[in-house]
């Protein structure tokens, strides 16, 4: 079987852990949390990180921060992850789904306006497969209406909009480190603070609601209990495991990206692209490497690729189901239909990829669906 993803192992993963653990701190905020937290600082020029468990404590994180509370609304795009929407929801907000771009899963931008009324708290654009939403309509619109932006970036290490990092835009961000993103620690995640005036908070909702942090830097001589809060640092041993990944990323993202175009120019090569939908990327988004899918024509079409791949011992996957319809959601949501949304549910299918995926085994890839689609 080729699965749809691998997990990569750079070689000094376990090196790093064991040397975690010789420091005799694996408790958050060690020697290589430091060290992830430099490299995401300066590679990416973000105003400050922080790791944390998961993408989901950090959009938890981002919600805490803008001080969601029962009866406000966010804008969040239907397809996407259940995690965008819980950190929201969690603080009792209602989530206020908006429809898909036509020419590609991202928010509808145009739609946003129309969605916003005097409860709307904050806009969530999600990147998805590490493509960039349409930034600078987004800022203009929260500004305008004196909205929060949280950009889901759970998909987007090193992807740009514009020439600037994603996640680096809007007042927060959040990534993920999960073991399917392109650098990986298992479980992981980070938040992104872009706006000065959550920073302090943000270390303290962090740990715990105290404020440890400002305790170990000697400027309180004693910490407490000082805001609400969770345990969202991570132990300095899942830092060990990103460390020794992103001292790869780039290594990492060039083998990604050949990968990606590879299957692009082959499938557009064959004339599949006049079959099937290839991935669009808009002139101010650049390619992470971080997803290759195709969109077909709807459920039956692409079930059947799905099959055929599978009886070929391929695993592609399909993705995400409008959390509009989901089960949960359906008896709340009284808005419009969201065509796109829920094309993208039937149509969208997902190939493997991932670094070690060989240049034999993606030729059968591309070989089985070309062939599937030419019969």
């Amino acid at each position: 079987m080729i699965p749809f993803n691998k997990p990569y192992l750079t070689g000094n993963e376990t090196e790093y852990i064991q040397l975690a653990v010789a420091s005799g701190k694996i408790s958050g905020d060690g020697m290589y949390t430091k060290k992830c937290h430099d490299f995401f600082e300066t590679r990416f020029g973000f105003g400050k990180v922080l790791l944390t468990t998961s993408c989901t404590d950090a959009l938890e994180m981002a919600a805490i921060l803008i001080n969601i509370e029962p009866g406000d609304e966010v804008i969040i795009p239907s397809y996407t992850f259940v995690s965008t929407v819980n950190a929201f929801v969690l603080r009792g907000a209602k989530i206020i789904f908006a429809d898909s771009e036509e020419s590609n899963p991202n928010i509808d931008v145009s739609k946003i306006e129309g969605l916003i009324t005097s409860k709307t708290k904050a806009i969530v654009p999600v990147h998805y497969a590490g493509v960039a939403c349409d930034m600078d309509r987004i800022m203009d619109i929260a500004e305008k209406h004196n909205l929060y932006v949280i950009e889901d970036a759970a998909q987007a290490i090193d992807s740009y909009y514009k020439g600037k990092p994603l996640g680096s835009i809007g007042h927060l961000g959040a990534f993920s480190f999960h073991e399917t993103k392109n650098i990986i620690s298992g479980e992981g995640g980070m938040l992104t603070i872009n706006d000065p005036s959550f920073a302090g908070r943000a270390e303290i909702i962090r740990e715990k609601g105290t404020n440890r942090s400002s305790f170990f830097r000697g400027e309180v001589d004693k910490y407490g209990w000082v805001d609400v809060g969770s345990s969202f640092l991570p132990s300095d041993i899942i830092a060990a495991f990103l460390f020794a990944q992103i001292e790869n990323l780039d290594k990492i993202q060039n083998r990604r990206k050949e990968i990606w175009t590879r299957y692009d120019n082959s499938f557009k090569s064959a004339g599949l692209d006049k079959i099937l939908r290839t991935p669009f990327i808009p002139d101010y988004a650049t390619n992470n490497g971080h997803m290759y899918y195709l969109v077909t024509e709807g459920l039956e079409q692409r079930n059947k690729l799905i099959d055929t791949c599978k009886a070929k011992n391929i695993h592609p996957v399909f993705h995400y189901l409008s959390l509009h319809k989901s089960p949960f959601y359906v008896d709340k949501y009284k808005g419009e239909d969201l065509v796109n949304a829920d094309f993208y549910t039937d149509a969208l299918v997902r190939l493997p990829l991932y670094y070690s995926l060989s240049d034999s085994e993606q030729d059968v890839i591309i070989e089985t669906i070309i062939n599937t689609f030419k019969s």
